[in-house]
């Protein structure tokens, strides 16, 4: 672990750098900021980066619009009037959609997310957080009408894929921009944010169709689509006034922008001094991995220490797939097949939205004490646990007791889920990825995600559909062995990142220190040298 540096560390200018002695007072000052970002606890971080905080939940918030969008898919599956509209008519009179419908309407929303991922990669790299997240927000405006005037399912699967392509570009940008912007003891808060925005969105969705669902007619499930419109505007004029990430301002080299983005970010609490020490911490990590890395591209994800990073941040992605949450969160439609009426199963999934949301804010306080990986640990035993005893119930003819018991223990799922592998999923990702190479590798990671989705999207439908495999509750079987998949992978290979900045972590990896040993072993990121080198300004290691 670092130390806190003899003497006061001196102000730094950082705009060209080519002498020893200039680099030394660097190092210097970004040892001090690491120092102080670790002393400083949770409540004198809000105080002293209120608008950091600010910025970072406004921009999250197209993770709301996003979670109610994608979110209204599924929950379409349980409501009659969508399902008459858009299904089959079934031997009792039932009306629903086919299951490779379901698959299809599902995974149209992951492909066009995978494209826009790759594309919100590379125009963020080039152009900023806030010209890319303001084009998406633009043009889903007008890819939402494709929705609300669908005649057909054909179009419904269309206006998916199109909607994919924004949506892809929230899930990667809101992300790595609250790690730019948020302090070690903000980073898990704000990262995790995410997540709970995630979750809003979902119980926005969960209660417009609850309240609709005495409506007869196609406005039960247009209305829900029209909806839509009313979040782009709001966060396009909360993003119009964000600051820019100072973290891709230092990697372009601006950085008189970088130090006014940082001011803007702190309150006047924060003295000169430590806004110049952040900026050269900022600055001391972008040169030494470009010691330990050639350059900014895909390929490099796959090359050296970020191998390991890229394989580390794509798993703990697919673990939000794979613990079982597309069966174990899917309660509305499970319990409409398992017997229950309409307005009932959508109460159930009303209060299991609300009980995801207890469980993200009470993550805040947990993740921060007890760190990701036991939380990681924990909710993956917890999960595989419940997915098993689901499964068991689900044995026997059903009946109305086995539903509700079913249906409790899929409350519990979901509680742990958003207590431990939801948010906390987020905050590995943001923290993993190397701070050159964050943006790409979170793309990445959530393109593997993606992909997971694909496969889930595929196998849920049949297991739950009537016109089916028709598993119902025996479903836990299946998802069981994935969960149990991820949970031997995170027990070998997920690291521990609680309390490391990103400087200490680029060590961490750069030495290939195991998972297991990640926490306890203690290290000095600050004691090598930075060597000058006249065209790049940094080369090498001494």
């Amino acid at each position: 672990m670092s130390s806190q540096p003899k003497g006061d560390p001196p102000k730094v200018s950082l705009r060209n750098m080519p002498s020893t002695s200039q680099i030394d007072d660097m190092v210097r000052a970004a040892e001090a900021a690491t120092a102080r970002e670790k002393e400083m606890g949770i409540w004198q971080a809000v105080k002293t980066y209120p608008t950091a905080i600010f910025f970072s939940m406004a921009l999250s918030l197209c993770l709301v619009m996003e979670g109610y969008d994608t979110s209204l898919t599924g929950n379409f599956f349980a409501l009659p009037q969508f399902r008459k509209r858009f299904g089959v008519r079934l031997d009792n009179g039932d009306y629903q959609l086919t299951a490779s419908w379901m698959s299809g309407l599902q995974n149209g929303t992951q492909v066009g997310q995978i494209l826009g991922l790759m594309i919100a990669g590379l125009v963020a790299d080039r152009f900023g957080y806030k010209k890319t997240i303001i084009g998406a927000l633009a043009s889903l405006i007008g890819l939402i009408f494709l929705f609300f005037f669908a005649t057909n399912i054909g179009m419904l699967f269309a206006g998916g894929i199109l909607c994919g392509v924004p949506w892809g570009a929230f899930q990667t940008l809101t992300t790595t921009y609250a790690a730019d912007v948020t302090p070690i003891p903000l980073r898990p808060i704000l990262t995790t944010f995410v997540n709970m925005c995630w979750v809003i969105g979902q119980l926005i969705s969960a209660g417009v169709l609850r309240g609709l669902l005495s409506r007869t007619d196609d406005w039960a499930w247009r209305i829900p689509y029209s909806i839509q419109w009313v979040f782009p505007p709001p966060i396009i004029l909360m993003v119009l006034f964000a600051p820019e990430s100072p973290t891709w301002l230092v990697r372009k080299g601006r950085m008189d922008d970088a130090r006014k983005s940082l001011r803007r970010l702190a309150s006047k609490i924060a003295a000169e001094e430590d806004i110049d020490r952040t900026l050269a911490l900022i600055d001391y990590t972008d040169r030494l991995e470009k010691q330990m890395q050639e350059g900014t591209s895909y390929l490099d994800c796959f090359k050296g220490p970020n191998l390991r990073r890229t394989e580390i941040a794509c798993a703990v992605w697919v673990t939000q797939v794979f613990c079982g949450i597309w069966f174990g969160g899917n309660v509305t439609y499970f319990l409409q097949q398992a017997g229950f009426d309409p307005a009932r199963s959508f109460d159930f999934g009303l209060g299991l939205n609300g009980l995801a949301l207890a469980g993200t804010m009470t993550a805040w306080y947990i993740v921060s004490r007890v760190g990701r990986r036991t939380l990681y640990l924990v909710g993956l035993a917890i999960m595989l646990t419940i997915l098993m005893a689901i499964g068991f119930m689900g044995i026997p003819a059903p009946v109305e007791a086995i539903g509700w018991a079913s249906g409790s223990l899929m409350m519990v799922f979901v509680a742990a889920y958003d207590l431990t592998v939801g948010p906390v999923g987020y905050c590995l990702v943001a923290e993993i990825p190397s701070t050159r190479l964050r943006i790409k590798t979170v793309v990445l990671a959530r393109n593997a995600y993606n992909i997971a989705s694909i496969v889930a999207n595929f196998l849920n439908p049949p297991i739950l559909n009537p016109t089916a495999w028709n598993l119902r509750g025996k479903g836990g079987f299946i998802w069981s062995a994935f969960n149990l998949t991820m949970l031997t992978w995170s027990y070998f290979r997920l690291p521990e990142t609680k309390g490391r900045s990103f400087s200490e972590l680029d060590v961490l990896f750069e030495h290939g220190v195991s998972a297991r040993r990640f926490h306890t072993t203690e290290i000095d990121a600050f004691q090598r040298e930075l060597v000058t080198d006249e065209k790049t300004g940094v080369e090498g290691r001494e």
